[in-house]
């Protein structure tokens, strides 16, 4: 698809159109929603063609009036949510990646307080949007009930895990601090990892079902919670190295 769209630009239409019927007969059903459909590009590439008959063919073919998916329009119709779980999920991945930097965190402790305050403010926000969406967006096409439910516990689980890491530093206790933050990190990189295990059921799995795209989101979560339960249960976590960052706290 790439390459027909290199295509198109250099003025190569009929090139873009075979390149892009090889991509349809090659294509594989997948977990993810196809945002940018195949026959959609070729309908392009006939519009700038002049071949507004063809154009016109694939659409009355296949947009059909009713045939108008509630989850995409819902989007649409009030983008709010999903603009602010977009933008505060990039700024507390990237900013609470360097908050378990000890280096960094230790050469500039002022720099990770207030630094760590942004991070749980958008980490409540990517999670009260998250449940959001999960409770008032109509449900996409293959998801059911139990995907449901593991949204809004993940979700749940993320808040109660900030607001506990939080309220830990506020009391001095920096070992559960860590924790916590460590747990609700790890709850909110779930889509990372859902990418993974959903490009492992394309491969295993011919027809996605609704249990096994609920097992495959579900898995993404536990990993990410195995991951971080197993860093915070090292010795590493009770050693030296948090009581000397407990004493930076307590003296700052």
């Amino acid at each position: 698809m790439a390459m027909a769209q290199i295509r198109v630009a250099q003025g190569d239409a009929d090139g873009a159109l075979y390149l892009l019927d090889e991509a349809e007969r090659q294509l594989v059903s997948a977990f993810f929603p196809d945002v940018r459909p195949i026959p959609a590009l070729m309908a392009r590439v006939w519009i700038a063609q002049g071949r507004l008959s063809d154009a016109l063919g694939w659409v009355r073919e296949r947009a059909r009036p009713l045939a108008i998916n509630l989850a995409t329009c819902a989007v649409l119709c009030v983008p709010l949510p999903v603009e602010l779980h977009i933008v505060s999920a990039s700024v507390f991945a990237l900013l609470g990646a360097l908050q378990f930097a000890t280096g960094f965190r230790r050469r500039r402790p002022a720099w990770h307080r207030a630094a760590g305050r942004l991070v749980v403010i958008c980490g409540l926000l990517v999670g009260l949007m998250g449940l959001w969406m999960t409770l008032f967006y109509p449900r996409p096409a293959g998801s059911g009930e139990l995907l449901f439910a593991l949204r809004l516990l993940f979700g749940s689980a993320m808040i109660v895990s900030l607001v506990l890491g939080f309220g830990a530093i506020r009391r001095g206790d920096v070992k559960r601090h860590r924790a916590w933050m460590a747990r609700g990190y790890a709850i909110g990189l779930g889509a990372g990892t859902q990418m993974l295990t959903g490009m492992a059921g394309a491969f295993l799995i011919s027809a996605p079902t609704e249990l096994s795209v609920a097992f495959l989101m579900g898995a993404g979560w536990v990993i990410n919670l195995a991951v971080a339960e197993w860093a915070i249960r090292r010795p590493r976590y009770g050693s030296r190295a948090f009581a000397r960052d407990d004493v930076r706290f307590r003296a700052g």
